[in-house]
């Protein structure tokens, strides 16, 4: 998992931050890579999109998911940054996942060509496509969808409707599970992704949860997705 750069400059990297890359585009004017604590790491101007293995708010929900309960195969990421949800998920499934991964930006899929997807051995299919419009013509159901979608720190407007929210349902299988993930690294945040979980959220699915996490609320469709010991830090509101 860690980079492919010269061992001094990773051992150093753990001290402090290297540049290694940056590009701009229509969507994110500011992407930069970075080297720390051994990893890549993808940045914008005010978020990370990415940090290999160290995507903490995919990681720790990751940690907690009850596996064994769930019979996962087919997997859509919405928003791949580097690919840190795929690297992430074959840590827990192995290769024994489809992954398919949707990115509007050509910029982000090329980074993570050259910087996070080598990592990934499990078969995943990148498309460079609006999740909006990916899923207003896909027919595929996955048993699990992470949305993960930003502009910088902010989610697009339509992301949060419900017309969005029912796609993702619909794109569910029966047993799926959806995990939406939303800032809350300010009280401006937190209070913005609670009126979404309670307004817009729970209109779509009834039984969600959410999971809060360091920055982040991961929200959840369902009960019962994390394992027994740890469900008492899912909270409805």
């Amino acid at each position: 998992m860690e980079s492919k750069e010269p061992l001094w400059k990773n051992y150093l990297s753990y001290l402090f931050e290297w540049h290694i890359e940056s590009r701009s585009s229509e969507y994110n004017p500011h992407l930069y890579v970075s080297l720390k604590k051994g990893r890549y790491q993808l940045s914008t101007a005010h978020a990370v999109y990415s940090f290999a293995d160290l995507y903490s708010n995919f990681g720790d929900t990751f940690q907690l998911l009850d596996w064994e309960a769930h019979n996962i195969q087919r997997v859509l990421v919405l928003g791949l940054g580097l690919g840190s949800i795929p690297l992430l998920l074959e840590k827990h499934l192995g290769k024994d996942f489809q992954c398919t991964a949707i990115e509007i930006d050509e910029a982000v899929i090329g980074l993570a060509s050259k910087y996070g997807l080598p990592s990934v051995t499990a078969p995943i299919e990148v498309i460079c496509a609006d999740a909006k419009a990916y899923l207003a013509q896909a027919s595929q159901q996955f048993d699990l969808i992470c949305m993960d979608v930003f502009l910088d720190d902010t989610v697009p407007l339509y992301f949060e409707g419900q017309h969005f929210l029912e796609d993702l349902r619909d794109h569910l299988t029966p047993q799926g599970i959806l995990l939406y993930n939303r800032l809350a690294a300010s009280k401006a945040d937190t209070d913005a992704t609670a009126s979404f979980f309670k307004n817009q959220f729970l209109k779509v699915f009834p039984g969600g949860e959410y999971l809060p996490l360091s920055g982040n609320w991961m929200l959840v469709n369902k009960e019962g997705v994390f394992k027994q010991q740890k469900a008492g830090k899912t909270t409805k509101r």
